[in-house]
């Protein structure tokens, strides 16, 4: 029931006059893994969590991390948050968020630990994947929708990390130096107009420190700024063994304290809280504040009492979750480069051809991997299934794996469960980019040559590569941006040999790939893209699907060539200096003129579109565009509107954008809303960053 918050609080305090302290504290830590204790004989249920971003997490027993390893656990795979980004539409955002809803309720889940809003300072972070981008306006316009989703199904979002946890490297003690304007009004700006746009009901602290708190237990970033400022009436938990001292935590506005490990009654806010109390080291009046939170929650969810009638119902692994996925992946594919129209290769033209599939990304599926993001999909359509499935029987296509990440590539793993070790060692780590024994070159050579030597023998060769969850996953951070595996190789002799090679990479965040890219003619990107990524990638490919995927991220010629590398820290063990200040991404790429593979807001289409007639109206607020689509394909633009630099902001920055579908040899007049905290300035409109037509 989503009333006002002074009734739903009347609510929550008369059902607490009824509680006793252990009942309390039952409430606030982790009674299982992903549960919290109920009170029966009140009818107030356990709060039930689960991961993750791109879809319901797996069952796990109560009390270690083993699967239960049923078959009804398995689920739709949404594509993550980058390939969410990547749509530039706020529709699809939004429908993504309704899928995750729907199937955790489908699940019996009441909070789903998503959406992932940090924003992507660096390349270098493992778990960019699960961001949306590197700007804040982007991010905080779909994650607004993507929060509007799930909660449509009487389902809590959870915006995470709160805050700036930009590496996994030391993750769970590392501080962070950062100047309080910047701390404001840029990384906790994103959280602020998220809440104010889409009220999201629950929020999970961050491993790190700020200003040497710990934020899971920061009264400035809980109290100060989260609940006095900000009026923040939702629910709070910590990432999963986040905190460290019982009474911080307990003076702290955090609600609940979740961890890895199975002693649960002596968790910091429990046991230990408890006595603390019980000696008058703690005012049980803090457990309240607490406790009323999360029954405000469980009111807001229809959890308690005549109210769980109410609760809507829902189901998981429906069809129509899988065409939205596949909408979303669709429009997620970006277009690089497509030089003598090499794309699309048309059915017609292919049938009775050879097709030769490289590389082992094509035959590889993602979604068992990556941290918390992994999930049991009920089914991944890999790169090389898209492609066999879509061309059909009359076109012969071969597949050679060209590289391999690791001698056993594609076996499955057998062990401890990452999540019990996700603890040890201050939780994060460089990770590595792909070394190689003598055993593994040797592997990788002989699979290279075999490519070679068989390439003239096609008429087309589509190789697909990139990243993998071994490099891009919670617990690693990247030690650079280099293509791994040996690709660069397998792709300078290939392209050598056949410069129409179609190159498709996958990946969380950018690779530098100037070693070959000037030799290459068809260049796609995608992101993980759920279970329907491969069909997405072969739709564009044989033109059934006419690109309009758009990069939410600058994709750099090197990591040196980011701020938060070149100006500020990264990886650093203890502390981390955001000297760059508000100049992060393409701000600092634009202001120094660094020149970049790719810029923020590109991708290309199979159509030619022109911008005609911009104007500025500055009383609405808005910028009025007249868009052409001067071609035979139907397609999809995004128009972007920047506000340019002066003497308020000495940096560029997104301000509007609008994803526009037109009709072949089509035209339209749209309007662009603004928005600008400035309230005044000179603004631009394009098709991305770098190409910009004034419009005062």
């Amino acid at each position: 029931m989503e009333g006002s918050i002074s009734t739903l609080r009347y609510r929550a305090e008369e059902i607490l006059e009824d509680m006793t302290l252990d009942e309390k504290i039952g409430m606030i830590h982790g009674n299982e893994l992903f549960k919290t204790k109920g009170v029966p004989r009140l009818g107030i249920p356990p709060l039930v969590m689960s991961d993750g971003p791109c879809g319901v997490r797996a069952e796990f027993h109560p009390r270690e991390w083993v699967s239960v390893g049923n078959t009804d656990d398995y689920v739709t795979y949404i594509p993550c948050n980058s390939a969410i980004a990547a749509t530039w539409d706020r529709n699809l955002a939004y429908s993504a968020g309704s899928v995750l809803g729907e199937e955790a309720r489908g699940r019996g889940k009441d909070v789903m630990l998503a959406p992932g809003v940090n924003l992507k300072r660096t390349p270098l972070c493992g778990r960019n994947f699960e961001y949306f981008s590197e700007d804040p306006y982007l991010t905080s316009e779909l994650a607004s929708e993507y929060v509007k989703g799930v909660q449509s199904w009487d389902v809590a979002a959870c915006l995470k990390h709160f805050a700036i946890n930009h590496q996994e490297t030391a993750r769970l003690g590392v501080d962070a130096d950062i100047d309080d304007d910047v701390l404001e009004d840029l990384y906790l700006q994103v959280y602020k107009d998220i809440i104010d746009a889409a009220n999201p009901y629950s929020i999970m602290s961050a491993y790190n420190r700020i200003h040497g708190e710990f934020c899971s237990q920061s009264k400035y970033l809980l109290n100060d700024v989260l609940r006095k400022r900000w009026n923040y009436q939702g629910f709070v938990v910590s990432d999963w063994g986040a905190v460290n001292d019982t009474k911080l935590a307990a003076e702290a506005a955090i609600d609940c304290e979740m961890s890895v490990t199975y002693d649960f009654d002596e968790y910091k806010m429990a046991n230990p809280l408890k006595k603390m109390i019980e000696d008058g080291e703690i005012d049980e009046a803090l457990i309240d504040e607490k406790v009323i939170r999360i029954l405000i929650l469980m009111l807001r969810l229809n959890m308690i009492g005549d109210d769980r009638m109410n609760r809507k119902n829902a189901s998981y692994n429906t069809f129509a979750a899988r065409a939205k996925v596949l909408d979303i992946a669709r429009s997620s594919v970006v277009l690089l480069k497509n030089e003598d129209n090499i794309l699309p290769i048309i059915r017609p033209a292919i049938k009775e051809k050879k097709i030769l599939v490289v590389g082992e990304n094509a035959n590889r599926i993602h979604s068992n991997s990556g941290g918390s993001a992994e999930i049991k999909a009920l089914y991944e359509i890999s790169p090389l299934m898209g492609l066999k499935s879509r061309i059909g029987g009359s076109t012969q296509i071969d597949y050679l794996q060209g590289y391999c990440s690791k001698l056993d590539a594609g076996k499955i793993q057998e062990g401890t469960n990452w999540q019990e070790l996700s603890l040890e060692n201050g939780g994060g780590s460089a990770a590595g980019n792909g070394e190689a024994d003598k055993e593994l070159r040797e592997l990788r050579g002989k699979l290279r040559e075999e490519v070679l030597n068989a390439c003239n023998e096609y008429e087309y060769i589509i190789f697909v590569g990139g990243l993998n969850h071994d490099i891009d996953s919670e617990g690693v951070d990247r030690r650079n941006i280099e293509l791994p595996y040996e690709q660069n190789e397998l792709l300078e002799a290939l392209l050598e040999k056949r410069p129409d090679t179609i190159v498709a990479l996958i990946g969380g965040g950018c690779v530098d790939m100037s070693k070959w890219s000037s030799k290459c003619k068809a260049l796609l990107w995608m992101y993980y893209n759920g279970m329907e990524g491969g069909n997405a990638l072969a739709e564009v490919i044989v033109g059934d699907i006419n690109p309009s995927g758009r990069l939410p991220e600058t994709f750099y010629y090197s990591e040196k060539d980011c701020s938060g590398i070149s100006v500020g820290d990264f990886g650093d063990e203890k502390m981390v200096h955001y000297r760059e200040r508000f100049h992060i991404g393409y701000r600092h790429t634009c202001k120094e003129n660094i020149k970049v593979q790719f810029p923020f807001g590109y991708g290309l289409s199979y159509s030619d579109f022109e911008i005609k007639e911009a104007k500025y109206n500055r009383g609405m607020q808005e910028v009025k565009v007249t868009l052409c689509n001067n071609s035979d394909f139907d397609a999809a633009e995004v128009l972007q509107v920047y506000r340019l630099p002066d003497e308020m902001a000495d940096y560029i920055q997104l301000v509007g954008f609008e994803k526009i579908y037109l009709k072949a040899n089509g035209a339209i007049e749209t309007q662009i809303s603004i928005k600008d905290k400035f309230g005044t300035g000179r603004y631009a409109v394009g098709k991305h960053v770098l190409e910009l037509i004034p419009v005062e």
